[in-house]
């Protein structure tokens, strides 16, 4: 290419350096002028006139130089809050275990505030069961308590906590939740889905602006310490006003200048589409862009809400296959408008009949494209945990995305065996089988339902293997293993994808965001069992540094 016009701001050099765009490093230097990378190529080719007299040069010998991370699927309100003084997060050992864990945030909470937690799986817990307000009521008898569950989809809550919140016996809930009762029927605290999603604003409206703003700022540095760059805040709830996505306080962060992650928002599709519109018109700046929509079609397999063609295997009534959040054909009719103005939709599709119909849906609807930015649009598909096998091409070949959160491979070990039985278990997670197939993976993490290190999460998609218990031994249906550069890029340009920013995200290239990471030691140095021994050194957005290991 022809010599930058200006010589460079900084030079990085590394005898490591992954631009995504090849599948091992490579000896090379990266220069960045502004926010954008201006060259990138080996070091004694560095054109003439780069290197100006104020430009910072720094050799990084054997750390590996690649994209940021961009975690493609994340709820940041959530995230942010329940890694704050404001609430707190654990899985606990069993119901009384998760109940003594409140103790400190109750002691630090004002009196009479709301005691809010998110993490527990009944599942996990010895012993398993589903818990009651009973427990609850116990050690709080007076104050309300809401304890979310790990998946997103369930409440616990104490009977402060209905009472605050006015449900009773007689009380409907919305279409797609339910208020759990006992034999006797009476509410056992436990409300689910759609019900649960209505009442979290409710709940975390005692928060203060500034108290919210204070875990944002909190979480970003917690991202820039993991080398994360950019991040997708898609919709929470597909309930209108629900999304969670809080471009106000990205506003109030930017304009402090403050804002130290790239921030593509996500909002609900419904049929007014207007805050898209809305969001597009206030979003301009390189920090945060409005880039489509988000909607919902089921729930989760381990509550056997997600919606799967044949029964599950532990059937809970005959004909238990789950069920769509809405209908084909009014998810249908979301999709279509949106995708004919250019807009590309995300939808969460976690059983095979889901999965199934979003595809038939986004078949017929593909994204209309003006050719402006030279990048195909793409709709996405998030979670996809169990395929119906001939939907693995049709989906590549359709050119969705697939936007997958490794770490959920782990998360209920034997789960997928007790649920869906050993011949639809081969067609779960398939990343291997994906990317075999053509298809873009995109990685995230869903946080808050799981940390959001992308080290932990590339050593879950490489070796199949739970980046905490390391188990099991040789991986869960290790034919499904990817590459770490298969996986890197998946976290990386595969994101930028998602996210609708490839032409500007993803990739060391000339013109593109100078969205950087610095590991060591380098992760391709390393054999597969050992790569979260790599650490982050530092972080760039833009060019600037943001965050760097003391």
């Amino acid at each position: 290419m022809e010599n930058p016009v200006k010589p460079a701001d900084l030079i990085l050099t590394s005898r490591a350096v992954f631009t995504g765009t090849q599948d091992a490093p490579r000896p090379s230097a990266v220069a960045l002028h502004g926010d954008r990378i201006v060259w990138v190529g080996p070091a004694e080719t560095l054109p003439d006139g780069l290197r100006g007299p104020d430009t910072t040069v720094e050799d990084l010998g054997d750390a590996l130089i690649m994209p940021g991370f961009h975690d493609a699927h994340m709820h940041v309100f959530h995230s942010a809050l329940y890694l704050s003084p404001l609430a707190e997060r654990f899985v606990g050992d069993n119901e009384a275990d998760a109940v003594a864990r409140l103790a400190p945030l109750a002691a630090r909470r004002p009196a009479g505030s709301w005691l809010l937690a998110q993490g527990w799986r009944d599942y996990l817990w010895n012993p398993a069961g589903m818990p009651s307000r009973a427990s609850l009521d116990a050690a709080y008898p007076d104050r309300p308590v809401a304890m979310y569950s790990g998946d997103a989809h369930t409440l616990w809550l104490n009977s402060c906590a209905l009472a605050r919140l006015g449900i009773t016996e007689g009380s409907l809930p919305p279409a797609g939740g339910s208020y759990d009762k006992d034999d006797e029927g009476r509410l056992t605290g436990i409300v689910r889905e759609a019900a649960a999603m209505e009442l979290m604003p409710r709940i975390v409206d005692e928060f203060t602006r500034e108290e919210l703003l204070d875990a944002y700022r909190s979480f970003e540095a917690y991202c820039n310490e993991r080398g994360i760059t950019g991040i997708c805040d898609v919709s929470l709830m597909a309930m209108p006003g629900l999304d969670f996505v809080r471009d106000d306080l990205y506003a109030d962060l930017e304009a402090a200048d403050e804002l130290t992650v790239r921030v593509s928002l996500f909002p609900t599709l419904l049929e007014d589409r207007g805050r898209l519109t809305a969001l597009r018109e206030r979003c301009r700046g390189p920090l945060v862009a409005a880039c489509g929509f988000k909607q919902f079609f089921d729930g989760v397999s381990s509550q056997h809400t997600a919606w799967v063609r044949e029964p599950y295997t532990n059937a809970r009534f005959q004909g238990d296959c789950g069920r769509p959040t809405v209908d084909a054909e009014v998810m249908e009719g979301l999709v279509a408008p949106a995708a004919a103005e250019g807009s590309p939709v995300r939808i969460h599709a976690i059983g095979d009949e889901a999965i199934h119909r979003c595809i038939d849906i986004f078949e017929r609807h593909p994204v209309a494209d003006d050719g402006s930015d030279g990048m195909r649009p793409r709709h996405t598909i998030e979670h996809l945990e169990n395929f119906q096998p001939a939907d693995i091409a049709r989906l590549a070949a359709a050119g969705i995305v697939a936007s997958v959160q490794p770490r959920h491979i782990t998360l209920d070990p034997g789960g997928p065996e007790r649920d869906l039985g050993p011949a639809r278990v081969p067609y779960m997670w398939p990343f291997r089988s994906l990317l075999d197939a053509g298809a873009v993976l995109a990685f995230g993490t869903d946080s808050p339902v799981t940390d959001i290190d992308p080290i932990d999460a590339v050593y879950t998609a490489v070796t199949r293997r739970d980046a905490d218990s390391h188990e099991p031994e040789g991986g869960w249906l290790p034919a499904e293993r990817i590459t770490l550069a298969e996986a890197l890029r998946a976290y990386t340009a595969g994101s930028a994808v998602a996210a609708q920013r490839a032409h500007e995200l993803g990739t060391l290239e000339p013109g593109k965001l100078a969205d950087i990471v610095v590991l060591e030691p380098n992760p391709f140095a390393l054999a597969p069992e050992n790569l979260q021994q790599a650490r982050v050194q530092a972080t760039y957005v833009g060019g600037r540094k943001v965050y760097e290991r003391p």
